[in-house]
């Protein structure tokens, strides 16, 4: 496997035929769209010689029930397990299950020797988390009972092997609460044959402020999960400015604290598969970034004729064009098969469980061949 960073004056054929390969197979690998223009400072997935995995992994991805069949079906493959996103929940424990019916993705995960996982979210009825609902839950043994044992009978019921936790904005006064909660979640799911994850917000320290890391005890959640995932996608977002969404340097922060406090073989890395695309200039509580896929953000750079610029710190790829309809500057940031591979090297640095992609709803092609040719996938 090469990694190809396109220069100025180069074409697919060009580029094809000086590796030894079917210019047909670079552009289905990197989702070209004809006539297959290319962007200065693009990265290619260049797919050559026998594949030499050194490492097994576990990978999951969120979906929601509306996902695209086809894309589902392309990507299962390459995951140990899919968490379906996701089933709300009442102040005493009743179960609010997705807008969309879930059963059809049950069905293909286990067809593909995947992981059907339930997603269990606090949502209050604006869509957003809800620490109201965490706290009535984990501070109410009856509620907590309630809420397990309806767990249970659901996942009987469909199919589903585990349960992930993704709970947010929890108070600090609810955090041991929480992790009792989660004691008693992952218990209930053992004797039963199933296993039970939480995500964790992107800590760097223990005592770190604010209301997204003061309610969760990354040593006491560690000890009680199966396993967790670092919700290492927190930087670049909808309403903040222009920046690397998963900047490795970053990352590599909350992977080294987390390490202090959590084995490495219950640790899973996340991992964009998105990118934001932001009007300039930021104007903080004005500006909100539009999501985008990372293919439609290369399409954006050659339609706008941008080149891709990388930075070496974040190990991002980031561009700047200007709207000529009307007038205004955007700034986009975004993955590629340079970042990923800087999160895949970090994977294998420190002997991590595996990793979990927030969210798997757009094919990305290059992105899994990648996956593929560095690490063997549990299944």
């Amino acid at each position: 496997m090469e990694i190809y960073v396109v220069e100025q004056g180069d074409t697919v054929n060009a580029i094809a035929a000086a590796y030894g390969i079917e210019a047909a197979q670079l552009i289905l690998d990197n989702q070209l769209v004809e006539p297959y223009e290319l962007a200065v400072g693009q990265a290619l997935f260049i797919g050559i010689g026998e594949r030499q995995p050194t490492m097994t992994i576990a990978v999951s991805g969120y979906a929601y029930p509306f996902i695209n069949q086809w894309v589902l079906q392309q990507t299962l493959p390459f995951l140990t397990e899919l968490p379906i996103f996701s089933y709300g929940f009442t102040l005493d424990g009743e179960l609010i299950p997705p807008l969309w019916d879930d059963s059809w993705m049950i069905r293909l995960a286990l067809m593909n020797g995947t992981q059907p996982i339930l997603t269990l979210t606090p949502f209050g009825p604006n869509g957003r988390f809800n620490n109201q609902l965490i706290s009535s839950i984990v501070n109410s043994q009856a509620y907590m009972d309630n809420i397990i044992q309806n767990m249970l009978l659901l996942m009987q019921e469909k199919g589903y092997q585990g349960v992930d936790i993704d709970f947010e904005y929890i108070l600090a006064s609810d955090r041991d609460a929480f992790t009792e909660f989660v004691r008693q979640v992952a218990e209930a799911m053992r004797a039963n044959g199933y296993h039970t994850s939480v995500a964790l917000a992107p800590k760097t320290s223990a005592d770190q402020p604010g209301l997204l890391y003061e309610g969760k005890d990354y040593r006491a959640l560690g000890q009680v999960a199966d396993h967790v995932l670092l919700m290492t996608y927190e930087w670049g977002y909808t309403f903040g400015p222009p920046m690397a969404v998963a900047p490795i340097n970053q990352v590599r922060r909350v992977v080294e604290y987390a390490l202090t406090e959590i084995p490495r073989e219950k640790i899973d890395l996340g991992i964009p598969n998105y990118g934001y695309n932001w009007a300039l200039p930021y104007e903080r509580g004005v500006t909100q970034a539009q999501t985008i896929g990372n293919v439609q953000a290369v399409r954006i750079a050659v339609e706008r004729g941008a080149a891709i610029q990388f930075d070496e710190l974040a190990q991002s790829p980031y561009f700047r064009y200007r709207d000529v309809a009307t007038g205004v500057e955007h700034e986009v940031w975004f993955e590629d098969v340079r970042s990923l591979q800087a999160k895949f090297d970090l994977i294998k640095e420190f002997q991590l469980r595996g990793c979990g992609y927030w969210q798997i709803m757009q094919w990305f092609r290059a992105n899994w061949l990648l996956l593929q040719e560095n690490f063997y996938i549990r299944k």
